[in-house]
């Protein structure tokens, strides 16, 4: 018989075992925590170096608006007291793609001549060929617009005393608002097309010419 306290010799084998599976299961348990380590630390160095490069990607092909500036505007009649049935309106605006790698296309052009907030005279702009225009990049596009009574500018005799008044204090100012739809080319493939909206302020001195201070001045735009 075994003395007191002392443990019988047949349950140092069960010890033995559950000791060994003890430190078993700590491997398997410290072989997948660094299996699942291992395995977060690679997905996030590929999401890492992914972002890195599709940040590159979209710095390089990122398309950059279209800029314009009003380079001319002419409305003769105003240097004459009386003669606003026979007014011309006459502008010329650049379209400038600053972009090294996208092109643009235009699928229409308007232009809306507006004094005191109210329409006097627009019509459908042309380009250098005809719709759809594709503008590559780092080009230039000259734009020019001619407005004539009675179909595409139209002064009444309240609107043309107003203009008189404005011209007798030494400048007129009249707001050119363009419109176009636009799609950008990138590499092999094609955005969803945009409505863009231009506006230029031109102010007009008493012979009817732009003054210097609205000459060659950047047009804000807006997307919708």
């Amino acid at each position: 018989m075994p003395t007191t306290g002392e443990l019988p010799i047949h349950n140092q084998p069960t010890k033995r075992h559950h000791k060994t599976h003890y430190h078993v299961q700590r491997v398997r348990e410290s072989l997948t925590s660094r299996v699942g380590k291992f395995l977060c630390a690679t997905l996030l160095s590929l999401l890492l170096v992914s972002g890195i490069v599709v940040f590159i990607l979209w710095l390089n092909l990122r398309p950059h608006r279209p800029r314009f500036h009003i380079r001319s505007f002419s409305f003769p009649a105003l240097a004459q007291d009386t003669g606003f049935e026979n007014a011309q309106i006459t502008f010329n605006v650049t379209i400038r793609n600053s972009n090294q790698k996208i092109g643009i296309y235009y699928y229409t052009m308007k232009g809306a001549v507006y004094y005191q907030d109210q329409p006097i005279g627009g019509s459908q702009l042309p380009f250098p060929s005809s719709f759809p225009y594709y503008q590559e990049p780092k080009n230039t596009v000259w734009i020019q617009g001619q407005l004539n009574p009675p179909t595409t500018l139209v002064i009444t005799n309240d609107r043309w005393k107003a203009l008189m008044a404005d011209r007798s204090a030494g400048k007129v100012l009249f707001r050119l608002e363009l419109k176009s739809t636009i799609q950008f080319k990138v590499q092999m493939w094609d955005t969803k097309r945009h409505t863009m909206h231009a506006t230029c302020l031109v102010t007009v001195g008493h012979d009817g010419q732009i003054l210097p201070v609205s000459k060659n001045k950047k047009c804000p735009l807006y997307f919708n």
